[in-house]
């Protein structure tokens, strides 16, 4: 285990995290909501520091991003935990249970990296990455060091001052924007809306960012909702692509898959103040 950063101590041996907007006050032996920081005789350790549930080489278009160095390849990898419990999770598997783990050492990682002729660089995704804080952080340090590109695709839920922090080695960004009420936050991630639009704010001024919003009917489909989250990010930037997503049945969701009709007509909405739309999923 590694020794956290960001958290506080407090009395009878208690330790606040820091991380996200959480902000856990965790006792002994316990730990925080995302499940991958403990409590240790008043000290936050990372229990995911190093471990790895997923490696992959995948496409840069299925983070997704369109926009930053189209037709090249990335290796991706993940851990366990997450900082949201979404009723709909693709990667429950990982996010809310545990997986097993291995260990691959960075310079491994650099090495794999460096034999696919298409691969640009490192991508932290397929459970929430910014958990993961300490080893994103050296991982990515190690591969800008060596010429490569590093990549987050995240529920952007984490506090500003980490956050700046861990900019300092990321290029580029697929961020989640779940829905633009926060009452869906609430009820279905266990989250916040404002925490997430801070987070997105901050990055558009340092890195590349695309955004994600997956349409799950009667939650977060109707075009109201979606005109709003259009005319929102048309504010930081029109520029910035937006992918809506298809939704399927997961986890403990069991509702009908979001029919396609309703993704053109999003779409057609959206595109009104946004130049880069794209469908997924479909």
């Amino acid at each position: 285990m590694v020794e956290a950063r960001y958290y506080e101590k407090l009395e009878n041996k208690k330790v606040k995290c820091k991380l996200c907007p959480h902000g856990c006050v965790i006792l002994p032996g316990n730990t925080g909501f995302c499940r991958a920081r403990k409590n240790v005789d008043g000290k936050l350790y990372s229990l995911n520091y190093g471990y790895i549930s997923s490696i992959a080489f995948d496409p840069i278009e299925k983070k997704p991003l369109y926009h930053f160095y189209p037709g090249s390849s990335i290796l991706s990898i993940g851990t366990f935990g997450c900082s949201f419990r979404c009723l709909h999770c693709q990667n429950y598997e990982i996010s809310q249970l545990t997986p097993n783990v291995f260990e691959v050492d960075t310079e491994r990682l650099i090495e794999l990296a460096k034999k696919d002729k298409d691969c640009i660089g490192i991508a932290f995704t397929y459970n929430e990455p910014t958990i993961w804080f300490e080893y994103v952080l050296d991982v990515a340090k190690k591969f800008k060091e060596e010429g490569f590109k590093t990549v987050l695709v995240t529920n952007g839920y984490l506090n500003k001052e980490p956050l700046l922090e861990l900019l300092e080695v990321i290029d580029a960004a697929n961020i989640d924007l779940k829905a633009f009420s926060d009452e869906f936050y609430k009820k279905v991630c266990s989250g916040d809306l404002e925490s997430v639009k801070r987070f997105i704010e901050i990055c558009s001024k340092k890195i590349h960012i695309e955004i994600t919003t997956l349409i799950i009917p009667t939650l977060n489909d109707s075009e109201d909702e979606i005109e709003n989250l259009a005319k929102w990010l048309s504010s930081i930037d029109d520029r910035i692509p937006l992918h809506l997503t298809r939704y399927f049945p997961r986890y403990k969701m069991n509702l009908p898959p979001t029919p396609k009709e309703t993704l053109f007509k999003l779409r057609e909405i959206a595109k009104r103040y946004l130049m880069y739309v794209y469908l997924g999923n479909i």
